[in-house]
């Protein structure tokens, strides 16, 4: 049996993959069959460790990206996406998977229409309320569609939805409050927040923290990951704005949080700052009380689509960009801090939206249906 994966080049497509290659390895144990060949094409591994760890071979492809704003690297980006696909056809035809499993953005264009071309079954999961371009075109010749939340199936043909919940990867999904103030050097009764700007880090997001950082640090200490790109100049800007004061070790900045500081951190946090894509479901996961700060429309259709559904639902509170200033969040993260009852309100909301399952149901339909095409074949 073979799998192809493929998906935009973030975290929020990558991981997700991840969960459900590792749940389809479960579902093939379970029923006892032969271990599948896994392959992931993209035009980047993004986390060759992780593909390494999980078994999962590299296939590299080029695709241009179609922004939703004027760009002359639009024109350019025709060219790259075709003979991206041209690429994709050949390497899709040698693999010649059992079926294809997208979860959508421009990375995976040329890889499913690949497979449109090849007639490989092709099963896509969607993440956000609204669809992307990529995902709506492939739901119309997609064997199976996956979604994240209920207002997405109305956008595909009705008979091939299910509503899945969004796939979280094993090694982050729970947790773990024992030993994480020791492991992250953090004082025992002062509150902690979590700052996640997705897996690129948000210069908007990290400005804010850091403006006001030290009227912050008097109430609550800080685990913020930066992006890696991000990083030196936010570390060099705070040890400049905290030099002096009593509490400079409250601010723990980090390019990238490894799974165990992040389940460390996500189980101490009494609150957490994040964009609205993926990482919504891995805070329903952790059921923390959540501030989004999606990143606007003009540069992303779906953030601010998810985190008011979120906020719907009950599960965060939502801060849209144009209206975020240092004193409007370290006012909110008060306010959630000093009034538990928000927080409960918050948690229950994120148990509605919680689906432990997600990576199993969708791994269990890409093998049934890869096991309908060994057969024929």
């Amino acid at each position: 049996m073979r799998i192809l994966f493929s998906g935009g080049g973030t975290g929020g497509h990558f991981y997700p993959i991840i969960a459900v290659a590792e749940a389809v390895d479960q579902v093939v144990k379970d029923k006892h069959l032969l271990p599948p060949e896994l392959y992931y094409m993209a035009p980047t591994p993004y986390d060759e460790g992780v593909l390494f760890e999980h078994n999962i071979q590299y296939k590299k492809i080029r695709a241009g990206k179609i922004r939703r704003y004027f760009s002359l690297l639009n024109f350019f980006d025709l060219f790259k996406t075709a003979w991206g696909i041209l690429v994709s056809i050949f390497t899709v035809f040698r693999l010649y998977p059992d079926v294809v499993f997208s979860k959508g953005g421009y990375a995976s264009f040329p890889v499913l229409m690949a497979a449109r071309l090849l007639f490989i079954p092709v099963v896509i999961h969607e993440s956000d309320t609204v669809p992307g371009r990529v995902s709506l075109w492939a739901g119309k010749f997609a064997r199976r569609i996956a979604v994240s939340w209920p207002e997405a199936a109305q956008f595909f043909p009705e008979g091939k939805v299910a509503l899945t919940g969004n796939p979280v990867r094993k090694d982050i999904v729970m947790a773990v409050s024992s030993g994480a103030r020791e492991y992250l050097e953090l004082e025992e009764d002062t509150p902690i927040v979590l700052v996640l700007g997705g897996s690129q880090g948000a210069v908007t997001i990290n400005d804010a923290i850091i403006e006001a950082l030290p009227e912050f640090v008097k109430d609550v200490q800080i685990i913020h990951q930066t992006g890696a790109k991000n990083f030196d100049e936010v570390k060099r800007t705070a040890d400049a704005v905290l030099t002096g004061t009593q509490y400079k070790k409250r601010y723990k900045p980090y390019p990238y949080l490894n799974p165990l500081a992040l389940r460390m951190g996500a189980g101490a946090a009494a609150v957490v700052v994040s964009r609205a894509g993926s990482t919504i479901f891995e805070i329903a996961s952790w059921q923390i009380p959540a501030i989004l700060i999606p990143i606007p429309e003009p540069v992303s259709h779906d953030q601010t689509k998810n985190a008011f559904a979120a906020a719907r639902a009950g599960a965060a509170e939502v801060i849209e960009e144009k209206n975020l200033t240092p004193h409007i969040l370290l006012s909110e993260i008060k306010r959630i801090i000093d009034h538990p009852e928000i927080g409960e309100r918050m948690k229950e909301g994120q148990r509605a939206l919680q689906k432990p399952d997600a990576a199993k149901l969708v791994a269990e339909e890409i093998v049934k249906i890869a096991l309908q095409h060994e057969i024929k074949e």
